[in-house]
Formats: structure tokens, sequence, C-alpha cells
């Protein structure tokens, strides 16, 4: 018996047969997110969602031949895309993501920026409840800018996260959501798991027809495949999801270092600090620190040492290969570097300082990259938990498990063992865990969690 797993993820949309017997994740097909609109205002990210559409419905049906007896269909997101969407799953609006910094446009009063005034809105008991996760890129910036504006649309459609809104599309269903998503968008009380009203009330959002939040699990449409009603589970996010896929143990500290980043450690009970707090499965949380530069930062690089190059057309096949070789190769560097080149949570400023002429190579630039990154993990890490109650790391993400060095310097900053997650496709394997307690094989999540564990056998730890 098989489930179909989907990732929406930022620059692929992928999906894969999971095999609920042997617990592999086979197939997997990916299709490139579809590019965002042209002629865009600055600070404004918007997609076609049909473009999206297009997109899943085309990966679905390439691994549809190899699922064998399927028994659903499990999708984790992108966290923060909004889509406005009417009860039979029609998109009324184009796609906003976490990109779109649109709150940061000068308000209409000419006083600050919508963010500006946003923040001056809520009491710091409301930015507490609602996981310390105020930023812009949330979708209740995109409300309460659209608020401002009295362009709310109305109470026909629904703001439904990007996977609930393809869910509802491909079952022709009214979206919903669970709490991770209902986090993802800025208003959901963490400690109640209920729309926050007091906050919805401070922005004046009530007009906002917000989605229903049901539990883990619950099916919120049903696909007609061949004859056959297959059912969708609610989608989560990928946050999440990928934490689930690496296993994460309650005495581990969780690094997922990919194009972006974070650090994360599990607690039994809603923590608050200088961190963002967010609902987990099985009623635990996570307490997190986000958007901590890696891949997009360490891409720009690659991107200005090949201008040269594509100038005169001429196209680097592979430059990762070389940069690890000369990263690896370099001692450790003068150089320092700060890799915020955009907003992050180390600043939105980035800067190279002490730099001299026999340094000015990639491997040591690179290396003072990695060297920065290791740096930037140990100091959020350090705000989650000061007593570092962890006795180990636990690294995911495709960045951190190709590059040999920068695992090295992480752990070296850190001074602990490390185990990689169980394989590089962590999201899919976090729908697998998920897939097993919706249809029914385990009675819950940390009991599918617990049997995944024991049959891929977790090795020792490397030091």
């Amino acid at each position: 018996m098989s489930l179909i797993g989907i990732d929406l993820g930022t620059s692929y949309i992928k999906a894969g047969v999971l095999n609920m017997d042997t617990l592999q994740t086979t197939h997997v097909q990916r299709r490139p997110f579809p590019g965002a609109l042209s002629g865009s205002i600055p600070l404004r990210q918007e997609y076609d969602p049909l473009q999206v559409m297009t997109a899943v419905r085309g990966v679905l049906a390439s691994v549809l031949p190899f699922a064998g007896d399927l028994q659903g269909i499990v999708i984790c997101t992108q966290m923060h895309g909004v889509v406005w969407t009417t009860d039979d799953g029609e998109p009324r609006s184009t796609l906003t993501t976490w990109q779109d910094q649109r709150v940061l446009e000068p308000h209409s009063s000419g006083v600050g920026t919508y963010f500006d005034q946003m923040k001056a809105r809520l009491s710091a008991e409301h930015v507490r409840a609602l996981g310390n996760e105020l930023r812009p890129g949330l979708p209740v910036g995109l409300f309460f800018w659209l608020a401002e504006q009295g362009r709310l649309p109305d109470e026909t459609v629904t703001p439904a996260s990007l996977a609930d809104f393809v869910v509802a599309n491909l079952c022709g269903a009214q979206p919903k959501t669970d709490v991770t998503n209902a986090m993802a968008h800025g208003l959901l009380d963490v400690e109640t798991l209920r729309w926050h009203d007091g906050a919805i009330d401070a922005l004046g959002l009530r007009k906002l027809r917000l989605p229903e939040i049901v539990p883990h699990g619950t099916v919120t449409g049903w696909l007609e495949i061949d004859g056959r009603s297959v059912p969708c589970y609610t989608p989560v996010g990928d946050y999440q999801c990928a934490i689930l896929g690496a296993l994460l143990q309650q005495d581990e500290l969780s690094l997922n270092i990919s194009t972006g980043s974070q650090v994360s450690l599990l607690r039994d009970a809603a923590h608050f600090g200088a961190y963002q707090t967010r609902p987990f499965f099985g009623g635990r949380y996570a307490i997190t620190v986000t958007h901590i530069p890696a891949g997009r930062a360490l891409n720009a690089l690659v991107r200005l040492l090949s201008e040269l190059a594509t100038a005169q057309g001429i196209t680097l096949t592979d430059p990762w290969a070389y940069i690890a070789e000369a990263a690896q190769a370099a001692p450790a560097p003068k150089m320092r570097a700060k890799l915020a080149f955009f907003s992050s949570a180390s600043g939105a400023e980035g800067e190279f300082t002490h730099m001299v002429e026999d340094e000015l190579t990639v491997g040591h630039l690179f290396r003072a990259a990695f060297e920065s990154m290791a740096d930037d993990y140990y100091t959020f890490a350090r705000q989650l938990s000061p007593e570092q109650t962890w006795r180990k790391l636990v690294f995911s993400g495709g960045l951190v498990q190709k590059i040999d060095l920068l695992r090295h310097l992480i752990c070296e900053r850190f001074h602990r063992e490390y185990r990689l997650a169980p394989t590089e496709e962590d999201t899919l394997l976090g729908l697998m865990v998920l897939g097993l307690a919706f249809s029914g094989h385990t009675s819950s999540i940390d009991l599918a969690a617990t049997y995944v564990s024991h049959v891929y056998e977790l090795g020792a730890a490397v030091t």
C-alpha cells in the first residue's frame, strides 16, 4: 500500500511514492516552481495559482502509474503563501508568497510603513501569543495592507495557504487548514490553537473569513482517480514536516540548512523567548530561529563570481564541486564574512572584512562564508537554550548534507556529535510518518515516528 507525497517548495514542486510497507520513497519527480509574474511592482511577489496547479497536476500524473494500491495524498508546503479561494476551490487572486514585502511600502497616512503601523497596533502580548513571528512576508501583513486600503475581499472567499488551495482546487472543496499552516498566516494564538480574536480586532480584520482549523489528518477533499475517490489529508507546513522527517528527538538540536536555514528544538509545551514558537505534532511545540542566511546567500556569491563568464556566453555547469574542493583546501582565513545580503535573522546588510590579496580566492571566500554560517548557528542556538540542553546535532537539508566542510566547521563550533537525517528527502520522509498515522496504520504521529526511527535504525553519532 502506498501514499503519494507532494512537497510544494520554493524552487521545486516535488512528488514521490511513499511505500507504507517498506517505508521507502520511490519515483521522486520534480517540476520547477512557476516563475513570478512579470512586471511586478517592487516589494511585491506574485504568482499565477493556475500555473502552480498545472505543475502540481503534471508531477502528480508522473508518479501515479507507480503508486499501486494508493491510500491517499499527503502534502507539505512552503509557508506563508496565500490564495483567495472560493468554496469549490477556484482562485480569486494571485498567489503571494513569503517573498512579498509590500507591507514595507509607505503607509497611506504618510507616517511610516504599513509594517510600522501594524506593529504599533499590536501589543507585546499579542506578538507573544502569535508566536513572536511578526515580520514582513507573513500573510497578516498582506491582510492589513488590503484592509487599510479598503480592499479586503468579501466574505465569499477564504485566504487559503498554498497547499490548502491546491487541495481545494484538486478536489473542488472548501479550503480548510491545520495549525501549522494557520500559524503561518500570522494570526494564530499558538497556545489556544485558535484564531486570535484580539489581534484580528486590533488590525481591523474582522471582515476576514479565515479558514476553519481542523485536526492533523483530517480528510479535506477527495480526488477522483481512475473511478475511485482518494482522500487528500490536511496539508502541513514544510518546516514542521522537515523536522519530523529528520526524526528529531527531544534532546537533539535541529539544523535544517538549504535555501534558507533554521535552528530548532522540540518542547512539550509552548515556550516563549527571543525566538519563534510554533505548534508541532503530538501536542508538542518547536522553538526556532528561522531565516538564517544559507543557500540563497551562497548562490548570490556564485552569481557574482559567474558574471564575467555569463556575460561572454559561458555557462558554468557545476561550480559547487570546485567551490567545495577549494574551500576544503583553503586554510582558515583572516577574512570575515556576514551573509545578510537580504532581510534575515542576521540583519539586512552583508559584508566581507579583513580581506588581503593572498586570500582573494574562491576557496578562502567560501571558507569564510561557511565559518560565518557556523557562528550564526551557534549564536542562534544559544538564544533557544543558553544552557545548551542538546546532546547531539541533527543535520537536514540538501546543502549541509552535501558539503562536508560546512558540517565540520559547525561541529567544531558546537563541540557536539552529530547525525544526518535518514534521507536527503526529509520532507517526503516526514510525509511518510504523517501518512502512517493519517491512514490508520498507527494510532498517532508519535508512534509512527518511533516506528520509522526503528526501521531506519538511526546510526551512532559521528564525532
